[in-house]
């Protein structure tokens, strides 16, 4: 088992002691490896000698997925090309990709906490995990994989798609765990449910993540499985998955602070905010060889507790992403989240999870089109019906979402399913 007990139950004072040395060490290699990070300190007038503390770690700049990009593919490494090992990069959609890099002891890092976090699931050598994450330049796949050989586990390395494929092999290998997207979660257990094997599955455990998704998708997976499922949180920048994992309380995401160091901020203001309130999360990898970043702005949006967990653990918890500072829809004036009309969705008997959003704009008047799959018996041919399902989801999303969108009732399985990351959002106003 990879339970550090001596760690995730540490002394909020001892911890705070060990990120200080942590930091101070961080700072050091930084100033004098990376010119990025020199110059930084250099024009805000800062001696990196003179951080001390993890107190301070408020008064130090921050580093942008732009900072990534502008000095791309290599400038932000604290090390020489001859000591990384493995690199994983984003897709680059939106504009150059972002480059991560990795030490042996970085990777050795990334297996040792998601070890820790299967741990915190439950999982062990008795588990066969089937990973359905992609595997390539994605962090997801490798991740997983690793982190699941560590604790013993028998490892299916399936990778995203082929679902047909898919359920094949958990029915034959007898998979106890499974770890991918929630969307792609949620489309497998309706396949499962659809080929009608749910009582040949084995399926104990999913651990899910790579995306933003509700309480109410968690029950929806966990009623059409049979399961109990996880979330696990991280992103490329910082190591990849294993950031943070929920204990079996399910009550928020225990970060390993001994290695990554979280902040909620004000996304406007940069100001560091009381425990509790919801803000953007930031990170300080202070442990990372290749590529430590300080003070990363996540762009997610959460909150933060460091009340003590009743698993025992005392490892700071954030609560579940919300969206995305820079997914965060204005419509019409009204901030608005995709996973709002989730929420309202999985709340409904008479719809799937499966939905599509499509903000455009008339004239000077921005408009609001949510497309909802109607669940398969709830469908019918009497207009009168449908017309009853529509309203009432119209009255909710309006309710939940302050604004009247335009609700437009979708047939069974006709909505994309999704095998890695969901796209739910089309806005057309940008294009």
């Amino acid at each position: 088992m990879f339970w550090n007990k001596e760690i995730e139950c540490i002394n909020r004072d001892e911890l705070e002691k060990l990120q200080s040395q942590r930091l101070q060490s961080m700072v050091q290699r930084i100033y004098n490896n990376v010119p990025f990070y020199k110059k930084k300190f250099d024009e805000l007038g800062i001696n990196p000698k003179d951080i001390t503390s993890v107190k301070q770690l408020s008064s130090l700049p921050f580093t942008y997925k732009s900072d990534l990009r502008d000095n791309y593919p290599f400038g932000l490494c604290a090390v020489p090309q001859q000591q990384i090992v493995r690199l994983h990069a984003s897709s680059g959609t939106t504009g150059k990709a972002t480059v991560v890099a990795y030490t042996q002891n970085d990777l050795d890092l990334w297996t040792e906490v998601i070890a820790r976090s299967y741990t915190m699931a439950g999982i062990s050598n008795s588990d066969t995990m089937q990973v359905s994450y992609g595997y390539g330049l994605f962090t997801g796949g490798l991740g997983a994989h690793y982190g699941a050989e560590k604790v013993g586990a028998s490892v299916i390395p399936m990778s995203g798609g082929n679902t047909k494929k898919q359920l094949q092999l958990m029915e034959d290998f007898g998979s106890t765990v499974l770890a991918c997207t929630p969307s792609y979660a949620a489309f497998l257990g309706e396949s499962i449910v659809s080929a009608n094997i749910l009582d040949k599955i084995k399926l104990k455990i999913g651990v899910f993540g790579a995306e933003p998704w509700t309480e109410e998708m968690r029950q929806y997976i966990q009623n059409t499985m049979n399961i109990k499922a996880y979330n696990i949180y991280g992103l490329s920048e910082i190591i990849g998955p294993g950031v943070s994992m929920e204990c079996e309380c399910q009550n928020g995401s225990h970060i390993y602070e001994d290695h990554f160091i979280p902040e909620i901020i004000n996304p406007e203001t940069g100001e560091v905010l009381p425990e509790g309130e919801l803000g953007e999360l930031v990170f300080t990898a202070i442990t990372k060889e290749a590529l430590p970043l300080l003070r990363y702005r996540t762009r997610d949006l959460c909150t933060l507790t460091y009340e003590k967990c009743a698993c025992g653990r005392t490892l700071a918890r954030m609560g579940r992403i919300v969206g995305r500072s820079d997914d965060m829809l204005i419509v019409r004036g009204v901030n608005m989240f995709p996973s709002q009309v989730e929420t309202v969705l999985l709340e409904l008997p008479e719809t799937t999870p499966h939905y599509a959003i499509i903000v455009d704009r008339e004239g000077n008047l921005d408009t609001l089109e949510i497309h909802v799959e109607v669940a398969e018996q709830y469908w019918t041919d009497e207009m009168k019906q449908l017309d009853a399902i529509k309203k009432k989801i119209t009255h909710a999303l309006s309710n939940m979402l302050s604004l009247n969108p335009t609700v437009k009732l979708v047939e069974p399985n006709a909505m994309q399913r999704f095998e890695g990351k969901a796209q739910r959002v089309t806005d057309r106003r940008k294009l």
